[in-house]
């Protein structure tokens, strides 16, 4: 567990409720009417309304899915925690539960709906950060009217198996929890066939450096962070400014021979993409000699062209992603995350 992320957010001055209407605006930039925002067409797939279990208090090791949760407190989903069995209750509680996604969904992109929570939440499925919004004490900030959408990366669930849903949850007062809206998984109908989906874990470290998109650099020290997410809601509340991610990714010979698009989903606000150390492409423009002038295209899907000389069959291709954010929200947000033929992406951009 990467406990570190979590207790990062206890470190600047706490805000008070009555901040509410302020802060409402800041989340709605981003988060609330999520589906619209991101042009999602939605079907549910799995309900997850309904029985879960809960435990009050605060220990990180409840999002490990191995964690032993036989004695916890059974309660229902959605409901405010004061209605089953906690009133007057305010400060940390936990939601866990466990279920199975089909196998026929592996080839679909996938979404967790948690409608509102009150106040701050994070959430993990089968131990993995997925999504968060609000901010815990001492730097806290409610999200209370905020519904919760989180694209879940592929390669962390496990199809046709258990998974385990865990949800960190701060109250300040009044009512607290899960409570109100739609629980379980969606699907997204508009999908991209991706040949290889590189949704999940990357490299990520702040600040900005040339070497940074080498073949040779060594990231082995970097942090890892989910993609596609902010990375204020992983740790990072108050960076605005540059950033990098790297990753990895093995292609085979076969593929190889197609004509290759890497998808990046949408970034926030401006990105700049090295393929195996040589660019292949970028939208927005930085600031100069740094000046405060940019401009970014944080609406905007991202999709490079891979030249075909630069992919490598013997060794895994390096993909490093410089990004600029001006404020608020930053980084590879939203959106599909992966390598597609050039067909199947020509398929998907006529779709839309």
């Amino acid at each position: 567990m990467n406990r570190a992320w979590d207790k990062s957010h206890f470190r600047s001055q706490r805000r008070d409720r009555g901040q509410k209407g302020v802060l409402q605006l800041l989340y709605a930039l981003f988060l609330t009417n999520t589906s619209a925002l991101f042009g999602l067409n939605l079907t549910l797939e799995v309900d997850l309304k309904g029985k879960w279990v809960f435990e009050i208090g605060d220990n990180l090791e409840y999002a490990d899915p191995d964690y032993n949760d036989s004695k916890w407190v059974a309660v229902h989903v959605p409901a405010a925690w004061e209605n089953e069995g906690f009133p007057g209750y305010d400060s940390y509680g936990w939601y866990r539960l466990t279920f199975t996604i089909p196998r026929h969904l592996n080839n679909k992109v996938l979404y967790l709906k948690l409608g509102q929570i009150d106040d701050v939440d994070r959430t993990y499925l089968n131990g993995r950060f997925i999504g968060g919004t609000g901010d815990f004490p001492p730097s806290y900030q409610t999200a209370y009217d905020v519904n919760r959408l989180y694209e879940i990366p592929s390669n962390f669930i496990h199809f046709g198996k258990k998974n385990t849903l865990a949800v960190r949850v701060y109250d300040s007062h009044g009512v607290g929890g899960i409570v109100h809206g739609d629980i379980g998984i969606y699907s997204r109908e508009d999908v991209v066939d991706l040949q290889i989906d590189m949704s999940g874990m990357w490299k990520f470290k702040t600040g900005d450096a040339w070497e940074w998109a080498t073949v040779d650099y060594d990231d082995g020290s970097w942090k890892s962070i989910a993609v596609p997410a902010t990375w204020e809601q992983q740790g990072h509340p108050r960076h605005d400014g540059y950033a990098w991610y790297r990753t990895a990714v093995k292609i085979t010979k076969k593929l190889a021979k197609e004509k290759l698009i890497l998808m990046l989903g949408k970034i926030n606000d401006i990105d700049q993409v090295y393929f195996n150390g040589a660019k292949i492409g970028e939208n927005g423009q930085f600031p100069v000699d740094g000046g405060a002038q940019f401009r970014g295209f944080k609406d905007i899907e991202r999709a490079y062209f891979i030249p075909p000389y630069l992919v490598k069959t013997s060794v895994a291709n390096i993909i490093a992603v410089r990004v600029y954010d001006a404020g608020k929200t930053g980084g590879i947000y939203s959106g599909y995350i992966g390598i597609a033929t050039q067909q199947e992406f020509l398929k998907y951009s006529k779709k839309k």
